[in-house]
């Protein structure tokens, strides 16, 4: 029984992330075709609809969104609509935690997050790995700059926070990770394992 157990489980660990990840594309793809492919039906004549043109639409419109997010009007209006989320109790926690993430992994985070780096903590050699979110003294409040420290976010495992701190340069070592190993592997608390060469030279 334990042998036929760890072979289920195997097999359901192998299968469940691939079969996720093939609902999220649908339930988008069939939301897309829905709800736009019903708004286009109201506006085109009738019969000239096929299927399949409120996916394209939405894939447009998700398009066009980014390029109009590299407006600053579009931004800061962005901003101010977004606050009203963070006032408001319950919608509050639940979309910070998912703006959070997204801004984790999305491209324009990821060039502020300079290298990825193992910190070394306490005197028993443990290290864990971060993420150098600023460099450059300067960019530092006043109360905390210092030539030799560097700020760096140290994510917990599955997402469930994290922490910025402030750490002399000699506490950090740079390591050969990419952003999306690094993420993986640190967001997985290892599972997945990672694909890494040497380290490289610190910038």
């Amino acid at each position: 029984m334990k042998s036929i157990s760890r072979t289920f489980l195997t097999g359901l660990v192998t299968i469940l992330p691939v079969i996720l990840t093939l609902y999220l594309l649908y339930w988008l793809v069939i939301s897309m075709e829905s709800v736009l492919g019903n708004a286009i039906r109201q506006v085109m004549p009738e019969g000239m609809y096929w299927p399949g043109m409120g996916v394209i639409a939405g894939l447009i419109v998700v398009f066009l969104v980014g390029l109009l997010m590299h407006a600053y009007i579009v931004r800061w209006l962005f901003a101010k609509g977004e606050a009203l989320f963070y006032h408001l109790p319950l919608i509050n926690s639940v979309y910070r935690a998912m703006r959070d993430f997204f801004d984790f992994i999305s491209p324009s985070t990821k060039r502020e997050f300079e290298q990825v780096v193992a910190v070394s903590l306490g005197s028993a050699d443990m290290q864990v790995i971060g993420f150098v979110t600023q460099a450059v003294p300067e960019r530092l409040p006043k109360s905390i700059r210092s030539d030799d420290s560097i700020l760096v976010y140290l994510p917990l495992s599955y997402m469930i926070g994290g922490y910025t701190v402030l750490l002399p340069r000699s506490a950090v070592r740079p390591l050969d990770m990419s952003m999306e190993e690094a993420m993986r592997f640190t967001l997985t608390a290892g599972v997945t394992g990672s694909n890494t060469g040497s380290d490289r030279q610190a910038r």
